[in-house]
């Protein structure tokens, strides 16, 4: 039967001798299952306090940074109950994750509950199992106040940029544009690849190949005593000049070369790598295998509980815990035989020099949870990012696989042809797999010096293509090779830029819409630093040492934030508008200014130049005209016309742009909001019933306070997954209840 936890209400709860808050809800439900009623377990739900969204947010004064942070009104409520759960508890540990912002996260928590972030104990941990939290409560430690001075510098950075850049962007080019740290220098990598493509000239070039007695295949390497590779043959008549002199010769074996070479295991996964593996190898976008990875971190119910199935998945280290090492040797000599382990356990570095070493790569918490009874218990995509997981990790502690690789040379008067053929000797790592991912191709017996016989000798015309363009894969492989961005801000970045409309992706390609150019362009000019990967890069670095406590965050943030700002004054100036603007040769009707055609967000139109002053804006002549109807504007009085929406016809004010009111059409009447007589999940007042272009919906009576929004009505049942409100709905022709926040779904029928 499936059983609906209640979310822990603080009133109800008396003395408490420890409180652990982390972040997530299924954080808390898996820890919960671990530790016995000595400890309550609370979730903050992600950021509790951060910079305001609708102002700057940070007060400048005599080269001091001040970040003016803010509790958002969607966590007031979280804020209170944490409170007061913290007032009636012994002790209050900070259990977010141990990452700079998980740092950061902790240390805000800390503050918002009245409480000193240096003297509660944090507890630290790679992943979620019994021994894992049991040992981190015996070994706490304290905030490490300079990972939170690295992510406050980070977030301020961001907001420096953000804030003062894309309203200057967005006033040159289009309005609504946005620009960024780690944003701009991603889009422009994106930018000069289509560049490249664009600018690419096809070229020419010939392969030859023959086929000898015994269907050998081979191609050719050599000419008249000259090496020839790929681009040697460029015309059609070389190519027949060789082929026709090849055609009359006599074969024989020249050489005939075997070697032994080790296929080397791969590393487990760090973040990027799984991104690029569970692009290419199961389809999953880096922002689907984050969710997924995310899941099978904090806990999956089995026949013990929630338990965290991988490591923590933000990760760019490959270190691997000796008991892991050890576990998973046990496994290979039981599994696979002495002949499947090596002498010693093998251990990885990464490449990045700023690799957070203290963190360990992803990789499964009990390698009992095999794939095979992993499959009971996840679901189908859950699983088969687990599988990848699992394999992965124990494919690194295995033997190398061993290859003969094979050659042979066949030579004639004026030729050398070469044929390549491998057989697998030992499968190593790849017994894990199940098979080889590099098949036989096996070359017949030959002998030395023997006469061969040619069986045919052909040509064909290609074509070089251009460098393709990148996928999300390929892309995070980039950033990662430039040290853009860190683990955490991968999938997030191109992300924003498909949300912005900077970029489409399409057969997994991504590719930079036209407006995209003419931002990279602009900052290129004029912000040459902010689409530089190398100082994006250098920034990380910067970064990275004031977590080492290596440079003082305040005085990073006024190095960047002085000149930044003067490059900002210079380019309200002197950077060109790039708004497409042409003159019509009409005077405007309200103001006698130019009419001048634009192109705007939904296309192009013809209005006032003077605009602000003026916002006229002349009507589309090839537009049918509105059909007036018998009521007025209630709100000044001019004639109400009868416009078409997606949901049907409604009512909108002929005054527009300067009256935007509408009204709804129910039997030639307005329909009203109804409130009704549910409460609102995140401020306790009651629900509207409304309607809009898009539909139905609920939203709170609290707005714009409470900015709570749903299309189904909210049920008192509680998500198993976040402890969110579920709604009653149907789906699929079965009735659910669904969660509101993660769409979590359970059928009605399994609820108790």
């Amino acid at each position: 039967m499936y059983v609906i936890i209640p979310k822990i209400k603080s009133e109800k709860v008396g003395y408490l001798k420890n409180l652990i808050i982390v972040e997530s809800p299924t954080k808390a439900k898996t820890i919960k299952n671990f530790l016995g009623k000595d400890y309550v377990i609370v979730a903050s739900k992600g950021h509790i306090r951060d910079l305001p969204k609708s102002t700057f947010g940070i007060k400048i004064e005599d080269n001091e940074f001040k970040p003016e942070y803010r509790v958002d009104s969607s966590h007031s409520k979280i804020v209170k109950e944490l409170k007061d759960l913290a007032k009636k508890s012994d002790r209050i540990y900070i259990a977010t994750d141990e990452d700079r912002e998980g740092e950061a996260i902790g240390y805000h928590i800390a503050y918002s509950i009245g409480k000193d972030p240096l003297e509660l104990p944090r507890i630290v941990f790679h992943e979620i199992t019994k021994k894992a939290i049991l040992h981190s409560l015996e070994n706490p430690r304290k905030i490490n106040m300079n990972y939170v001075d690295a992510q406050q510098a980070r977030r301020l950075l961001d907001r420096i940029v953000g804030y003062k850049l894309s309203p200057l962007i967005s006033s040159k080019i289009q309005k609504g544009l946005s620009a960024g740290r780690v944003q701009s220098s991603s889009l422009k990598i994106v930018v000069d690849r289509e560049r490249e493509i664009m600018a690419f000239v096809p070229e020419e070039y010939h392969t030859i190949d023959a086929l000898f007695e015994k269907e050998i295949e081979s191609s050719i390497v050599e000419f008249d005593g000259e090496k020839i590779d790929k681009l040697t043959v460029k015309n059609g008549a070389r190519a027949k000049e060789i082929v026709e002199r090849v055609e009359g010769e006599k074969f024989s074996v020249k050489e005939i070369e075997k070697k032994e070479r080790k296929s080397r295991t791969s590393p487990p996964f760090m973040t990027s790598t799984l991104q690029q593996s569970a692009s290419s190898m199961i389809g999953f976008s880096p922002k689907r295998t984050m969710s997924l990875a995310q899941k099978l971190y904090e806990g999956v119910n089995t026949d013990d509980g929630s338990t965290g199935v991988i490591t923590y998945m933000r990760t760019d280290s490959l270190n691997i815990a000796k008991e892991a090492q050890d576990r998973a040797r046990e496994l290979i000599k039981t599994k696979y035989g002495d002949k499947y382990l090596p002498a010693k356990a093998k251990n990885y570095t990464t490449k990045s020099k700023a690799a957070q070493e203290a963190h360990e790569a992803i990789r499964p918490t009990i390698l009992e949870f095999t794939p095979e009874i992993a499959k009971r218990y996840l679901k189908d995509d859950e699983w088969k990012l687990y599988n990848l997981i699992y394999t992965r990790f124990l494919a690194s502690q295995m033997e190398d696989a061993i290859f003969e690789s094979q050659s042979i040379i066949f030579q004639s008067k004026s030729s050398l042809f070469k044929a390549n053929g491998r057989r697998l000797i030992f499968d190593g790592f790849y017994k894990v797999y199940g098979s080889s991912e590099e098949k036989d191709k096996l070359l017949p017996e030959i002998k030395d010096r023997e006469n061969i016989e040619l069986t045919k000798v052909t040509s064909k015309q290609n074509f070089t293509e251009p460098p393709s363009r990148y996928s999300e894969a390929s892309l995070i492989k980039k950033l990662e090779s430039l040290g853009i961005g860190r683990p955490s801000t991968y999938a997030p970045t191109i992300t924003l830029l498909q949300n912005r409309d900077y970029i489409k992706i399409e057969k997994k390609q991504i590719i930079p819409e036209e407006i995209a150019f003419k931002v990279i362009g602009v900052l290129e000019k004029h912000f040459e630093e902010i689409v530089d990967s190398s100082f994006t890069a250098s920034m990380e670095e910067i970064l990275d040492e004031i977590a080492e406590e290596k440079k003082n965050w305040q005085e990073v943030l006024a190095e960047f934030y002085y000149p930044f700002i003067d490059k900002i004054s210079e380019g309200k100036k002197n950077i060109e508008s790039q708004k497409i603007v042409i003159p019509t040769g009409e005077e405007c009707p309200k103001c006698g200014a130019e009419l001048v055609e634009r192109v705007g967000k939904y296309g192009k139109f013809v209005a006032c130049s003077a605009y602000p002053k003026c916002k006229y804006i002349k009507p589309d002549e090839n537009k049918k005209e509105d059909e007036v109807s018998e009521e007025s504007c209630s709100k000044c009085g001019k004639p109400m016309v009868i416009k078409k929406g997606r949901n049907g016809e409604f009512l909108a004010c002929s005054g527009f742009p300067d009256c935007k009111n509408t009204k709804s059409i129910k039997n030639g009447s307005k329909e009203e909001p109804k409130e009704i007589d549910v409460k609102c999940p995140e401020c306790e007042k009651n629900l509207i019933h409304r309607k809009s272009w898009k539909g139905e919906f609920y939203g709170c009576s609290g707005y714009p306070k409470c900015k709570f929004i749903t299309k189904f009505l909210p049920t008192d049942k509680k998500c198993p997954e976040c402890d969110y409100v579920m709604a009653f709905r149907e789906y699929r022709k079965k009735e659910v209840y669904e969660c509101i926040k993660c769409k979590h779904r359970v059928e009605a029928s399994e609820v108790e």
